[in-house]
């Protein structure tokens, strides 16, 4: 896929005021400072479409970014983030939830986890919190580029063998760097093919 424009739309506390469309859309989410601003920009080859900033917790709004015309790129708002108040938690926590429930075009949710890391909690909760609410999800493990190959892989597997304990069976994942733009066109190729899957479902109907 070649991102030809990246549109950015509207940014919402609500996800009943988010855009009415039949277009799919895709969202990405994940612990705080996971990198999540700098592999959307990566990803759409625009360096300031999402606001990157050293300060974890900057996204606290849903933004939407229209992609070609022809889907959408959902910014949440990240998680896990201890240096914010419990009512402001609380709040993101109900916001995020409440999107995941109400939007009949959420064509998959990009999970983000720092490939750095053991199992944090904070991760495996949401993603459980995906299985229960049925919403297709798919790993992306981020900053690949800060450490070996070797040891990325060998994370990746710890991870996923933690997962194991509870799921039958394990979510698709995918490795990526903003830096070294690994994981770009997979994942990119994956949007189009669940686009065209997408779009033949509606047509079905």
């Amino acid at each position: 896929m070649k991102i030809k424009e990246a549109k950015f739309i509207c940014s919402n506390t609500r996800a009943d005021l988010c855009p009415t469309t039949p277009l799919p859309e895709y969202a990405f989410i994940g612990r705080s400072n996971v990198g999540k601003s700098s592999l959307i920009n990566m990803l759409t080859n625009y360096s300031k479409l999402a606001k990157t900033s050293s300060f974890p917790g900057k996204t606290q709004l849903i933004n939407h970014f229209l992609i070609n015309d022809e889907w959408y790129l959902v910014d949440l708002p990240g998680y896990g983030w201890a240096k914010v108040s419990k009512d402001s938690r609380e709040a993101w926590r109900k916001m995020i939830n409440y999107y995941l429930k109400s939007r009949p075009n959420l064509a998959c949710v990009f999970v983000l986890i720092d490939s750095r890391l053991p199992a944090q909690k904070v991760d495996l909760d949401f993603i459980e919190l995906l299985g229960t609410m049925e919403v297709p999800f798919v790993l992306i493990f981020t900053k690949t580029d800060k450490q070996s190959a070797p040891k990325t892989d060998a994370n990746i597997a710890a991870f996923m063998q933690v997962l194991k304990e509870t799921w039958e069976e394990l979510p698709p994942f995918m490795k990526s760097s903003s830096e070294s733009k690994e994981g770009r066109e997979e994942i990119l190729t994956f949007i189009e093919q669940t686009n065209d899957l997408y779009h033949n479902q509606e047509n079905a109907y």
